[in-house]
């Protein structure tokens, strides 16, 4: 299989895993009054399509016992079941994160959800594998809150804030699950019979597209916003918007392989460096969302979206981050909410 094995390809691996995950977001936002639940089924496609693509070509790369074949059949297949359990996981949190990003708007979602992962990721794996200096970890996790702080105030700056309690609750949620997610993919990439990498990813993404079945299906029957949508909505919908979904989990099924083969030693310590790396995405994400303002703040509308009011498709209130990192309570929305 192919890792890398000088630095600078390592943290090109790296940098791209960030942009890939600060950016997938982006083609959910391209679709105009497009439901997260359906959309999503085509997003679970994508990651787990592109994870075996890599899998086989990549992960299969010289051959040898690490190649994704032979790996598969000597792997433990209890690590197999903790990969997918881990990837089952992750898509309750991703499903929620979507979510709060219909409902409070991309750059209120990514800050919370992302913010709380980072957190809570960088604390555990700390607390499961104490290695590093504890004082360099600590202090390089509170400079990424100091930054989701700033990002808020940036935002909150520019428009008068209101605030979906609603959404924010599914942004804590969503945060509190993406943040526990990654130790059983560590655990099957370090005991027994171990998983590469790229054997990992599939068997996470496998995990993510079979849990569609349970929870998507329940969102579309009782949906966090909006009224209960049918398998008949997804097939009516416009061809280009499948191709957005697919593009969405391709992006982030190709950031997350990247980060697997670019995590030191292959994996010991995947826990803290994903969750700490997985800030930078937001930085990403913020930074688009800001150039995509700059050029359209007269009021225009891209996609279904009002980008500088930072507005769900489905009409939800037009926030800024201010809400979320002042002091002063959230403004409850109307009682429809």
């Amino acid at each position: 299989m192919f890792v890398p094995t000088t630095f600078a390809a390592a943290l090109l691996m790296t940098v791209l895993s960030t942009v890939c995950w600060g950016s997938f977001a982006n083609t959910f936002k391209g679709t105009r009054n497009y439901r997260f639940e359906l959309y999503y089924w085509d997003y679970a496609v994508g990651i787990f399509l592109i994870s075996v693509v890599l899998a086989f070509t990549m992960g299969s790369f010289a051959g040898g016992p690490t190649a994704f074949l032979a790996n598969l059949h000597s792997a433990d297949n209890l690590n197999l079941f903790y990969a997918a359990l881990g990837g089952f996981i992750f898509n309750i949190a991703n499903v929620l994160l979507v979510a709060g990003i219909e409902i409070v708007g991309l750059a209120v979602a990514f800050p919370i959800s992302i913010g709380i992962a980072l957190v809570e990721g960088v604390v555990l794996s700390y607390a499961l594998q104490p290695r590093g200096n504890p004082v360099l970890l600590g202090a390089g996790v509170c400079m990424a809150v100091v930054a989701v702080v700033l990002v808020g105030k940036a935002y909150g700056a520019l428009r008068a804030t209101v605030v979906s309690r609603r959404g924010v609750m599914v942004c804590v949620i969503s945060g509190l699950l993406m943040g526990i997610f990654a130790p059983f993919a560590t655990r099957a990439m370090t005991r027994g019979n171990t998983l590469t990498p790229y054997t990992t990813a599939v068997f996470l993404t496998l995990g993510a597209f079979l849990c569609c079945f349970v929870f998507n299906t329940i969102l579309m029957r009782k949906p966090i916003v909006g009224s209960p949508v049918s398998a008949g909505d997804y097939f009516r919908a416009p061809g280009s918007y499948h191709a957005l979904g697919l593009l969405g989990g391709a992006i982030w099924g190709t950031g997350t392989v990247f980060n697997f083969v670019a995590a030191p030693g292959g994996s010991g310590n995947l826990v803290r460096d994903r969750t700490g790396i997985a800030d930078g995405g937001l930085l990403v994400g913020s930074f688009c969302l800001e150039r995509i303002s700059r050029g359209q703040c007269a009021g225009k509308r891209i996609s279904g979206s009002d980008v500088c009011g930072v507005s769900s498709s489905t009409g939800a209130d037009r926030v800024g981050l201010r809400g979320m990192t002042s002091a002063a309570p959230l403004r409850a929305r109307p009682p429809s909410d």
